[in-house]
């Protein structure tokens, strides 16, 4: 097939990776000058793999989602032509001494959401779509539970941790690269790239330029953002910091539970650190404001003192496309497929998303 798919942010690069390697021809339009430019929200997200953590703002659609995509990463990462860096080692939620009543509601909230999912699993074996739906389902839901760990276990585990009173290990989740994942989709031999194209509409098999129609046999609408006024999709603005700390020991994604707002940091090789993410009902790109500087610096600092002579080599603010329920949306018709509003999940849930779009689409 001639396919045509407008938007190269994750889920367009993703999308036509599959797509191409399947032997279709594709086509990408964006109107990104070239495929570094980072005005796609997949460039700025911290890459936390967290689909139990996820579960405090997020439902089980996503969860399942994510669970799916844990899956998916390693075989996706291995038919690249750049390397990635990706593991699974666990995340921990950290809390200080004096709030714990906000730290237990919200492990209790996660605790809860996954008893339900694990509950519905084990009632409905045959649910196909369900990622739980299992032989070992309850098992899995049951290893997936946060647990309680005491100083002693945190300090061997993440020997650089110091401040928090309180820890949670959530052992199966992980971490992606995401700067290195882009550019590693975007290598992807077999792809044809259109830079400075700007899609304005879409209808099946129609994709609609500046410069006219152009025709396929089936398009892909994964514009974020851009897809206004066709889905009422809105920006929300997020913004990260990369902190240098040569000598800092840290392998898993830390979240630090907190009454006001929730902080994570986040290891990359070799010596990064990226401290994150504020979450603001703006569209504004501007840079990173000093309130979050200040909050989240300050926070991040509490947790590994030894950041205190971290560098800050970068800042990045930029939108997430969320929907007005902030769930992620997938629709599949004849020569048309529409993904977008994945908000905060994208690294978690785009690759599970594209793969049950592509299933659909050849149904």
């Amino acid at each position: 097939m001639k396919i045509g798919i407008a938007g190269a942010g994750l889920l367009g690069r993703l999308a036509a990776g599959q797509l191409a390697r399947a032997g279709h021809e594709v086509h990408v339009f964006d109107p990104a000058a070239h495929a570094e430019a980072r005005g796609a929200a997949g460039w700025t997200a911290a890459g936390m793999l967290s689909p139990v953590a996820e579960l405090e703002c997020a439902d089980e659609n996503v969860f399942r989602l994510g669970l799916r995509t844990m899956e998916l990463w390693p075989a996706l990462l291995a038919q690249l032509p750049l390397p990635v860096e990706c593991r699974f080692d666990g995340s921990l939620l950290l809390a200080h001494r004096g709030d714990e009543g906000a730290a237990a509601r919200t492990v209790d909230l996660l605790s809860s959401k996954l008893s339900s999912v694990g509950w519905a699993a084990e009632r409905h074996p045959s649910d196909a779509r369900s990622a739980l739906s299992t032989a070992d389902a309850g098992v899995r839901w049951r290893e997936a539970q946060p647990t309680k760990i005491t100083a002693e276990q945190l300090r061997d585990l993440e020997p650089s941790i110091r401040g928090p009173a309180h820890a949670w290990l959530l052992p199966h989740e992980g971490r992606i690269h995401t700067v290195q994942a882009m550019q590693a989709l975007a290598a992807v031999p077999g792809v044809h790239w259109h830079w400075g194209h700007t899609v304005d509409a879409i209808d099946a098999g129609v994709l609609r330029l500046g410069g006219g129609e152009q025709r396929f046999d089936h398009v892909f609408d994964v514009r974020g953002t851009g897809a206004r006024p066709q889905l009422p999709v809105r920006g929300v603005r997020g913004e990260i910091f990369w902190l240098q700390a040569p000598g800092l020991q840290l392998t898993r994604p830390l979240r630090l539970l907190h009454p006001r707002h929730r902080v994570y940091l986040v290891p990359r090789a070799p010596d990064l650190v990226v401290v994150g993410a504020s979450e603001i009902e703006s569209e504004d790109r501007s840079p990173v404001s000093l309130r979050s500087t200040v909050e989240l610096l300050a926070a991040a600092h509490s947790v590994l003192p030894e950041l205190a002579e971290a560098r800050v080599v970068h800042s990045e603010s930029n939108l997430r496309p969320a929907l007005p329920d902030n769930l992620p949306l997938l629709e599949v018709q004849a020569g048309l497929t529409r993904i977008n509003g994945l908000f905060r999940h994208g690294w978690l849930i785009a690759p599970a998303l594209v793969e049950q779009a592509l299933q659909e689409m050849i149904r």
